[in-house]
């Protein structure tokens, strides 16, 4: 059985940092491509940063430079660190753990919110 699990979210300021980070098992972890995606009120789910099993890394544009996503197979985890937190950020982040044709699985997600 495989569980996605999130955890880390929360109320920060503007310009503050968080980090999220999704434990997934069940699956062979290292084969899988991981992502954080996040839908804000209104907004369809977008694609924030994914990681690739070797490694490989890609970002949203508005995130770039501000966000690093990263993995430790040991630990079966992926990271999201968020620095330089706006207001636009706001948004229930998801995890997801991507094998491509074969198998897909989603977080319950994890709140973030900006806000003075």
């Amino acid at each position: 059985q495989v569980h996605v699990v999130e955890s880390g979210g929360g109320l920060v300021q503007p310009g503050g940092s968080l980090r999220l980070s999704c434990t997934v098992s069940g699956i062979s972890f290292r084969m899988y491509a991981l992502a954080w995606y996040r839908q804000a009120p209104g907004n369809e789910r977008e694609l924030v940063a994914s990681i690739s099993g070797s490694g490989n890394t890609n970002y949203a544009d508005s995130v770039k430079g501000r966000f690093t996503i990263s993995r430790d197979n040991a630990k079966i985890t992926v990271y999201l660190q968020m620095n330089s937190l706006k207001p636009e950020d706001t948004a229930v982040y998801y995890c997801n753990a991507n094998f491509p044709g074969i198998h897909t699985f989603w977080g319950q997600g994890t709140q973030v919110t900006v806000s003075s």
